[in-house]
């Protein structure tokens, strides 16, 4: 059981941030074999082939987080300082990070750290590089829907802050969660023992590829930090329902909402016209005006282009869902 103190200093420090580098770093982990209840099976699979495609090597980033080590590198996701990084500017710090920080508490990262203490410039380096085109083939596609979890997992938390206090918001944070009096216990099988925030407060990072673990962070040198499954991730990858697609059909046009209702996962034009039985001709069409209104963007992976809908759409198919 790890307890962490709260001071009321601590209680005023304390907030959310979401973390494009940790969401790669714990995607990272999910292929290399973590997600244990194959929640993420279906991105799992489509992900693999991409990066099997493009011959992506992503030793680097995987020798810092084998499976089942029971810790990441704190160097590798430093708690990010605002609330919304963009991945380029937590890939910037991990580039600049200090030489003397290079080090892992898992035995089992200790080969990949000791291969970056060799040439610690060029072996960040290497690493930032391998995180972003990993990124490019694994995450960006995917991460309108994923950013939209985690923000509503935000707003929902800081309503219950504001109705109920620090007590309201941990109380259905996480099972493995409990607050009483100024300290909150957190179920670990690894860490153990009474952490103070010193005043620093606690960073709160919804993730959805870290379910079903916690994650912490109480190393001196960063703010602590602790890493959770947001609320209803067990919908991240179903499709909307039949009346999402109705209901948007009024707005877009039938063939239009039914290509939104598809993109539940990235997909090529040829992908959506054997879906759809539209022809490939009018689904580029159709992609080409959803894309210019911003309700689909599109990626390249190899020599075909996926096409993804956007965070707009995904609260407009979200919300048509209800």
């Amino acid at each position: 059981m790890l307890e962490i103190e709260f001071s009321a200093e601590d209680v005023a420090r304390t907030r959310f941030a979401i973390s494009p580098l940790w969401e790669a770093v714990a995607g990272a982990r999910v292929l290399a074999g973590a997600d244990e209840q194959a929640l993420h099976r279906r991105w799992a699979a489509q992900v693999r082939a991409r990066i099997a495609a493009a011959r992506l090597d992503l030793t680097p980033l995987t020798s810092l987080v084998p499976v089942p080590a029971p810790s990441v590198p704190g160097f590798l996701c430093p708690p990010p300082s605002t609330s919304g990084p963009s991945l380029s500017v937590e890939l910037a710090a991990l580039r600049a990070t200090p030489h003397d920080r290079l080090r892992a508490s898992a035995r089992e990262a200790q080969p990949g750290v000791e291969a970056l203490r060799a040439d610690p410039e060029r072996g960040l380096g290497r690493l930032a590089d391998v995180i972003a085109a990993f990124w490019e083939l694994a995450m960006a596609p995917y991460w309108p829907r994923v950013q939209t979890h985690l923000e509503a997992d935000i707003q929902y938390r800081a309503r219950r802050f504001a109705e109920g206090g620090t007590r309201s918001l941990f109380e259905d944070l996480e099972p493995r969660l409990a607050w009483k009096s100024g300290t909150l216990s957190v179920e670990h099988r690894f860490v153990h023992g009474v952490r103070r925030l010193d005043g620093r407060g606690l960073l709160l990072v919804p993730s959805a590829f870290v379910w079903p673990r916690v994650f912490s962070t109480t190393d001196p040198v960063y703010q602590p930090a602790l890493r959770y499954p947001p609320r209803g991730i067990g919908t991240l990858w179903e499709a909307p329902p039949e009346s999402a697609s109705r209901a948007l059909s009024g707005v877009l046009g039938r063939s239009r909402a039914q290509l939104l209702a598809e993109l539940t996962a990235p997909a090529s034009t040829t992908d959506l016209a054997g879906r759809t039985g539209l022809t490939p001709g009018g689904v580029s069409q159709h992609l080409g005006a959803l894309r210019a209104a911003g309700l689909v963007s599109a990626h390249r992976a190899g020599r075909s282009v996926l096409y993804a809908r956007t965070r707009v759409a995904e609260e407009l198919v979200a919300g048509a869902g209800r």
